[in-house]
């Protein structure tokens, strides 16, 4: 019996329709979290055969098939004044501190760092206190969600972007079906 097709994913990324469509094709799959600092070296090293990434990654070496953007929001507690609104630009931001998580794509202003960076959970957990907002991308907060915190879009701030990655030297016939679940080919496709 062949080993598990090993597919990473990041926080925040959504694997498990596709899984679902390849198991049931047939191929015996294992789910891997990874964080965003382990997402392309699982793949690099060959311990997972493709990985749902946030981009951008190193491309080189590797393939990149980019699939969904993903809209940043601003997490505070429930009791901050920004709940008020339904939404909030970086403008609206300006005054406030900042708690900025590992490998964040969004760098505010050095004054507006009230904490050095940590990870999402100890952010959310200071925000939740009362003390300070951190922005992240949506599915991110919605993991990370708490009673005592809610979020709200940020206008101004590009969007993040998940992919799926894997080595160019990598290319055998499961990445390729894969590859074909996540592209909504049937498994009559002559394609995978």
């Amino acid at each position: 019996m062949s080993a598990p097709f090993r597919l990473g994913f990041v926080t925040g990324a959504t694997p498990d329709k596709w899984a679902r469509v390849f198991r049931e094709r047939g191929g015996p799959l294992e789910l891997v979290p990874v964080s965003e600092d382990e997402q392309e070296q699982g793949v690099r090293e060959g311990s997972l055969d493709m990985v749902l990434a946030r981009l951008p990654v190193d491309r080189d070496g590797l393939h990149c098939i980019p699939l969904y953007e993903e809209r940043p929001v601003a997490v505070m507690g429930v009791e901050h004044v920004a709940t008020v609104v339904e939404e909030v630009s970086t403008e609206d931001l300006d005054q406030e501190q900042l708690v900025l998580p590992e490998r964040s794509g969004w760098r505010p202003a050095a004054e507006q760092l009230a904490w050095p960076p940590m990870s999402v959970k100890d952010a959310v957990e200071t925000v939740a206190a009362g003390t300070g907002v951190v922005v992240l991308p949506m599915s991110v907060a919605r993991q990370h969600h708490r009673k005592d915190v809610t979020f709200r879009p940020v206008t101004d701030l590009p969007t993040t972007t998940v992919g799926l990655v894997w080595r160019t030297d990598h290319d055998d016939d499961r990445v390729q079906a894969f590859i074909g679940v996540v592209r909504g080919r049937t498994a009559n496709s002559s394609r995978r």
